[in-house]
């Protein structure tokens, strides 16, 4: 906008946006179980460890389920770098493993910054169904007790 002015996406009165997180979970015949973490606010200083933790959760409790995580973050905006090492900290034991969390229709400002910070544990997709498509069936897991 012109005078120097912030968009009207990007403040509201009061503030940022506060974070609201919502799991969904599909079965997807070509995928399998499907546990979509969406996002939506802003990712601030004060809650970035929230946001956080709630991610590593949601990827801890997918594996465990055997769903394939995923992170919707189409209505975030990241306002600092505590927001990208917020991801990096969740993320970080995937890329250990060769694994990627997919991150679905980050907006231009999240992609940007996604795309510089170069996070191992992190693929960037345009959109659910390309994010969708990448993913390999996953064997269900075995039951507490089983052993063979």
């Amino acid at each position: 906008m012109e005078n120097g002015q912030l968009s009207h996406a990007r403040v509201r009165p009061g503030g940022p946006s506060p974070l609201l997180l919502r799991t969904v979970r599909e079965h997807r015949p070509e995928a399998g179980d499907v546990s979509v973490l969406k996002a939506r606010g802003t990712v601030d200083t004060s809650n970035a460890a929230d946001f956080s933790a709630a991610l590593a959760g949601h990827i801890g409790h997918a594996d465990d389920t055997g769903e394939h995580p995923v992170l919707d973050l189409t209505e975030v905006y990241l306002a600092c770098s505590d927001a990208m090492r917020a991801l990096e900290r969740a993320t970080a034991f995937l890329a250990v493993s060769g694994r990627v969390l997919p991150v679905v229709e980050p907006r231009p400002h999240v992609r940007d910054a996604l795309r510089t910070a170069g996070l191992p544990g992190v693929r960037v997709h345009a959109t659910m169904a390309s994010a969708l498509n990448t993913l390999e069936p996953r064997p269900a897991p075995e039951p507490p007790g089983d052993t063979h």
